[in-house]
Formats: C-alpha cells, sequence, structure tokens
C-alpha cells in the first residue's frame, strides 16, 4: 500500500489568528518560500518520492515558477485556500470566493485542474457540510482537512478515507495520520507530532494504518526544514506548534523518506476503495 505525502506550501508567517502576521502585513515581510520549497524538491529527488504540493493561493499568485517548478519535477498541485483563513470564520460567500481564487491562482500559474484540497489548519469540520459542497462545485474530488485530533477536529472522527456525499457531487476524505498515546490521540503525521517522533516510530505507526486498510497521510511544510527560519513572539501553544523541535527535523524526515512507500494525495485516493 502507498501512503499519500502532501506538502502545505506556505510562508513561515502565515499563521491564523495572529493580527500582527495578517494579510495587510505579508508583502512587508521576509518571503522564504522559494527557498525552503526548493528545499523539500531536493529531498523528495533525493529519495525519489513524488506527493501533492497544496499551495496557498497568494504565494501562487506571486510565485509562478514556484508551481511550475513543483510540476516539472513530477509532483501534483492542489489548493490550500487563497488567503489562508480558517473555514468556519467565514461565511459561505466569502468561502466560496476564496476557493475560486485559490485555484485560479493555480490554473493561472500553468497548474491543470485542482482536485486536491486542505483548508488551513484543519479548520473543516464535519458539520457544517456546505464547504464540502462549495469544494466540490470548484472541481475538488479529494480533501484532507478532517483531522480526528482535539482542537484542531473531532477525536472520535474517522481515521479511515470515506466518501462524503454533497449535492454538487461526492468527495474523498482523507484524514491526516494520528496515533493514541497516553490516552490521548497525537498527530503522528504532522506538525509537532511529526517533528517529535523517531522516524522509526512513525514509520511503524504508518505500518500500523496500513495493515488496518488504510493508507497514511503525511503533511510537511516548507518552513519546518528552513536552516535559518525567522521567529516571532507568539502565544504559546502557536509557539509550540510552530517551533518545537525544528532542529534535525530535515534528517528525520530524510530517513522517513527513504525507508517509506510514497505518493501524491490524488494517486493514493484514485486507488483506495472505501467501504
Amino acid at each position: 500500500m502507498r501512503n499519500a505525502l502532501t506538502i502545505d506550501v506556505e510562508e513561515w508567517f502565515h499563521i491564523c489568528g495572529v493580527e500582527s502576521l495578517g494579510p495587510a502585513a505579508w508583502d512587508t515581510l521576509p518571503s522564504r518560500i522559494e527557498l525552503t520549497t526548493r528545499l523539500v524538491l531536493d529531498e523528495l529527488a533525493r529519495a525519489d518520492v513524488r506527493g501533492t504540493f497544496l499551495f496557498v493561493g497568494w504565494i501562487a499568485a506571486r510565485h509562478p515558477r514556484l508551481v511550475e517548478e513543483v510540476l516539472a519535477a513530477g509532483h501534483l498541485v492542489g489548493s490550500h485556500s487563497y488567503w489562508h483563513r480558517h473555514v468556519f470564520r467565514l461565511t459561505p460567500d466569502e468561502f466560496d470566493a476564496d476557493v475560486a481564487a485559490g485555484v485560479q491562482a493555480l490554473g493561472d500559474a500553468g497548474a491543470p485542474a485542482v482536485q486536491a484540497f486542505r483548508a488551513p489548519e484543519w479548520s473543516l469540520r464535519a458539520e457544517p457540510q456546505w464547504p464540502l459542497e462549495t469544494l466540490a462545485r470548484h472541481g475538488i474530488r479529494v480533501d484532507s482537512s478532517m483531522a480526528p485530533l482535539r482542537i484542531v477536529g473531532d477525536p472520535g472522527g474517522r481515521r479511515d478515507p470515506h466518501l462524503r456525499a454533497t449535492p454538487a457531487g461526492s468527495i474523498l476524505e482523507m484524514p491526516p495520520l494520528v496515533t493514541d498515546r497516553f490516552g490521548q490521540v497525537m498527530p503522528i503525521g504532522w506538525g509537532w507530532g511529526l517533528r517529535m517522533s523517531s522516524p522509526r516510530r512513525i514509520l511503524v505507526a504508518i505500518d500500523d494504518a496500513n495493515r488496518s486498510g488504510r493508507p497514511a497521510v503525511l503533511t510537511i511544510h516548507p518552513w519546518e526544514i528552513d536552516p535559518d527560519p525567522p521567529r516571532v513572539s507568539l502565544p504559546w501553544r502557536l509557539r509550540f506548534a510552530h517551533y518545537f523541535r525544528l532542529d534535525g527535523f530535515a534528517g528525520r524526515l530524510r530517513t522517513v523518506l527513504r525507508e517509506g512507500r510514497f505518493a501524491p494525495l490524488e494517486t493514493v485516493a484514485a486507488s483506495f476503495h472505501p467501504h
């Protein structure tokens, strides 16, 4: 069984809920996205792994050559919204406009029809259902936004890929990899959970999911392998999520990529038939 590797292509300052890092400031802050995305591309080329790069539309509009480079390297491209805002803070019209703008920015940069989406910070929930219908209207067929984890999702949520029907068509939901430790659900496939875990523990969690008939979905961010990441003052929870154990992450990721079996999200979705 192959597992999905996804890369959320966002700047180091794309952190929801921090007023000083809002869209009005983005063009004044130092960009690191070209450097860090190319570092990711180098790591994937070294491991002969292909993945899905989920672009924030604001980045695709300003760095269309980066979209071209990702496609030329054999990877697939999806959307990570345009303005990187929590879905649950948007009205239906605002979300519709944001999805449309994100898809358009990728199309303008030369990407083929966009079929994959991830909401910023896992902010798309099982209820209400209108966001999924919006995604389906814009051609999205695979979503990976619903995290079975407390704070950013539902710890009792489904962990397996599953179809969600909408009036505009069905979407295959591909939840990110989690594991159970100390009586809690841990995000071992992304964020601080991925960074704190040893490569061996991650590979065991992937194998456990595969033995249960589930492909694992892993997620990384280009800023996580920045050799000199900018640092700003953040509330403790965001500081932990953003900066915890960045040191050495590239090397640990290299081991996971070398020993695991990975493919783009859409490729894994196409080969998986949910029950």
